[in-house]
């Protein structure tokens, strides 16, 4: 996907999570995100688009610390929310394809600017997701090819890290399939972050699947992402892995 794709997600899923944000109420509970309130999902994103925006518009090549949201409530705090995200989507439109700044996934776009759009594409619309259930109305949709992208970047990129907690005792391997897309992943999960190989609809390294997650792009990105459950007929071979990602993936 190109840059300016990307920002327009954001521009347009963070307006959206604010509005939904708005009609649940600051109050409510976020089933998608437990312990949350809306307040808190607010507080949250609303921090991680400053954060973002400080490393384009500054040019930080080191990692800086996450910045503390305002006790704030009720339409301050949606205001707070709005003001930092149109900043973020300014930023990410006017700065230079080329600039530089530091980023922290092993496989990433091929500038930081494009690493940190789609990042926060993907945190707003997933975070969106999280309004959608506080409010209790079904997650709007998601276009196929992003939300495949979304996949790629939690697999390859999330997964591949040493924080990630999803470890399996001896070798195992969970195969996703995008159905509409045709994208295919095969995860090696063991002691180790696990690795994961983008393959053709068999496997291009030949590996047997324990486990075999099929279904449209958007089912997977939000079951990935622990927006829902990992069950139903799209889950076959030892349902035991679908389980042990639901446990431990949480980023």
């Amino acid at each position: 996907m190109e840059i300016i794709s990307y920002v327009k997600t954001v521009a347009r899923e963070g307006e959206q999570l604010a509005d939904i944000a708005e009609r649940a109420g600051t109050d409510a509970l976020v089933p998608t995100c437990p312990q949350w309130r809306v307040a808190d999902l607010l507080r949250h994103t609303g921090s991680v688009h400053r954060w973002a925006t400080g490393y384009v518009a500054q040019g930080l090549t080191e990692r800086a610390p996450f910045p503390d949201a305002p006790e704030l409530v009720g339409a301050e705090l949606l205001a707070w929310f709005r003001e930092g995200h149109a900043t973020l989507v300014r930023t990410l439109t006017g700065t230079s394809a080329d600039a530089q700044c530091w980023t922290f996934l092993p496989t990433a776009p091929p500038s930081p600017l494009a690493f940190w759009a789609r990042r926060q594409a993907h945190e707003t619309t997933v975070h969106r997701m999280d309004a959608e259930a506080a409010l209790g109305v079904p997650f709007g949709a998601v276009d196929p090819g992003f939300a495949e992208d979304g996949v790629d970047e939690l697999l390859t990129g999330f997964h591949a890290r040493p924080q990630s907690r999803v470890r399996t005792a001896e070798p195992r391997v969970m195969r996703v399939r995008a159905s509409d897309t045709g994208a295919v992943w095969t995860v090696h999960l063991s002691q180790e972050p696990a690795r994961t190989v983008r393959g053709d609809a068999y496997g291009t390294d030949g590996a047997e699947a324990d486990c075999t997650l099929t279904g449209e792009a958007s089912w997977l990105y939000s079951a990935l992402w622990n927006r829902q459950p990992l069950t139903g007929p799209g889950v076959t071979g030892d349902a035991e892995l679908a389980r042990l990602w639901a446990d431990t993936a949480g980023i």
